[in-house]
């Protein structure tokens, strides 16, 4: 086995803090394996030696969104975001309705998401929603944020103008968040003129031909919209893209994005920060009422 390849099962290094912290807007704390409550602290500590302030942990299906609600109730670091990744709006049932709607009254739950429209998968995945149902499901989800007054976490790939069609005719939420931004400079002058945030992921740091547009739109783009993920375990960073992620690498990104954009790491991170904080109401947010030594989250 080459080295190349024997790497990509070695997490990247844990990264020195920056000032006085990140926060990681978006992650999957349980596909990152963190479902039972030892490895969910431990996970969580490594953030934390990063300097890792907050994360929001984001629903992919229904027993996702339940376990995010969960673990935001235990851990003073952890946030939740509820809903149906657009792939899987077949499940969007009147019951998962009901269930996502309950969800969102619980403490530390602070957006709704992500949802949106995914035209890679379609094509890719014979279980993938298609995207007439696709949209179906956004409308509901932005009808959702609205009422409950959350923001909402957008899911696009490759879909740009399938996803602004849909804000446009159903009106976007007062707070919404794109998150792993993967558009352009036409895209990120779009979402500026909304006072839409993009929230920044590894993709933005990859140096391949595709990542060019993207990397032109995250050099550009305004500092008060812009947040910054991980999305793990997906997306890590260069120069550790393929190995295993976890909100502990977000500085990583940062830093990275930092000298793209010809700025302090300190002042992106303190930045990107504020935003998370004032796009989630973080500091409104009530202290967790469980313990994470819960054995179940049933």
């Amino acid at each position: 086995m080459s080295k190349g390849r024997s790497d990509r099962n070695v997490p990247p290094p844990v990264p020195e803090p920056i000032g006085t912290g990140v926060v990681d807007a978006h992650t999957h704390l349980d596909a990152c394996g963190a479902r039972e409550p030892a490895v969910l602290a431990q996970v969580l500590d490594r953030a934390t030696a990063a300097g890792v302030t907050a994360m929001v942990t984001t629903a992919d299906d229904l027993g996702s969104a339940r376990w995010a609600a969960w673990a935001a109730d235990t851990d003073p670091r952890v946030f939740a975001a509820v809903g149906l990744h657009p792939t899987r709006s077949n499940d969007l049932t009147d019951d998962a309705r009901r269930v996502i709607e309950e969800l969102t009254a619980l403490p530390r739950v602070v957006a709704v998401g992500e949802s949106g429209m995914d035209d890679y998968w379609t094509t890719r995945r014979a279980d993938c929603a298609p995207l007439d149902v696709q949209r179906e499901a956004f409308a509901w989800h932005i009808d959702l944020a609205k009422r409950t007054g959350l923001p909402l976490v957008v899911h696009d790939r490759e879909a740009h103008d399938a996803i602004l069609d849909v804000l446009t005719a159903e009106g976007a939420p007062p707070v919404t968040v794109f998150h792993c931004f993967s558009g352009g400079p036409e895209l990120a002058r779009r979402c500026a003129d909304e006072g839409w945030y993009a929230s920044l992921s590894g993709t933005a740091t990859f140096r391949n031909a595709n990542a060019a547009e993207l990397r032109r739109a995250a050099a550009w783009m305004p500092a008060e919209l812009v947040l910054v993920e991980t999305d793990a375990p997906f997306l890590t960073p260069h120069p550790y893209r393929g190995r295993p992620n976890e909100p502990y690498v977000v500085p990583h990104t940062v830093r990275d994005l930092a000298e793209l954009r010809d700025e302090p790491a300190e002042r992106l991170a303190r930045i990107s920060g504020d935003n998370a904080g004032r796009a989630f109401r973080l500091a409104e947010q009530p202290q967790p009422s469980r313990s994470v030594a819960r054995e179940s989250t049933e």
